[in-house]
């Protein structure tokens, strides 16, 4: 069974990952977080990034946008590791070149990435599926014979109230409204504490009702973690936006705060239509 939130790879304590962690280079208190510096990456001839780079401050909500092909999904994969870039470097912290890990790696050092569609355990309960994505150890005989203790089970208790399913807790997934298995599965990344979310089209298919729910989670995560959020619906990006990036044909074409960006003829051009 797969499931679309970036599992926890197994590194060793003698990993370079976790020596850099264990130093404290990845410096999670100020300064920048993410930074790509001019990515590169070709398909069959067609440049899905071109030059990008890109810079996100420890804490920031940053929304990104830009029409279909501009090279959001695949910014996304090169941060992952999912895809390798042709040119380029991505660092996470102040030393963790992330173009040198696998996506299990990554996933370790503090990246969690949420796909579109929610991928979760449908058959178990909203609390199983937290309780399965904090386990460390992911051996079939361990978690099935292993008892929480109380701190894991408030810590499960306060994610389910933090993405409000504390009422359906004991409720089959696969039962939950689609809003609700969305907020699910943020939970079970936030389960592995990571210090950079990357949420793909988080609102898609919401009730309107979902919608301001969840703009209002994000806002309450900001600042304990950074989150990147690629998103076509500029009402909900109206409602969390601090500073958005447009995204076209693989590069930088504007950055700033919404009305700015909102206001550029270029952007007006390619993307907001006249």
């Amino acid at each position: 069974m797969s499931t679309g939130v970036q599992a926890m790879g197994g590194l060793g304590a003698g990993d370079p990952v976790l020596g850099h962690l264990a130093r404290g280079e990845l410096d999670a208190s100020h300064g920048v977080v993410l930074y790509l510096e001019d990515i590169s990456v070709s398909f069959d001839g067609f440049k899905a990034l071109n030059a990008l780079s890109l810079a996100i401050d420890v804490g920031e909500l940053r929304c990104v946008i830009g029409p279909n092909g501009a090279g959001k999904t695949t910014m996304m994969d090169v941060i992952t590791g999912k895809t390798r870039p042709d040119t380029g470097t991505v660092y996470f912290g102040q030393s963790i070149d992330l173009t040198r890990l696998s996506e299990a790696e990554i996933a370790h050092a503090g990246i969690g990435r949420k796909f579109q569609k929610p991928t979760i355990f449908e058959r178990l309960s909203a609390f199983e599926n937290l309780e399965l994505a904090m386990k460390a150890d992911k051996r079939v005989r361990k978690t099935l014979f292993a008892r929480l203790a109380s701190d894991q089970r408030d810590r499960i208790a306060d994610t389910l109230r933090l993405i409000r399913l504390s009422e359906a807790a004991d409720r089959e997934a696969g039962l939950l409204s689609h809003g609700q298995k969305q907020w699910l599965e943020i939970g079970m990344l936030l389960m592995q504490e990571p210090r950079l979310l990357l949420l793909d089209e988080p609102v898609a298919g919401m009730s309107d009702e979902e919608t301001e729910r969840t703009a209002e989670l994000f806002v309450s995560l900001a600042g304990r973690h950074s989150l990147v959020v690629v998103e076509h619906d500029m009402a909900f990006v109206g409602t969390i936006a601090r500073k958005v990036t447009v995204l076209h044909e693989g590069s930088v074409l504007a950055e700033g705060p919404l009305e700015q960006v909102q206001n550029d003829e270029r952007v007006i051009e390619v993307y907001l239509g006249r």
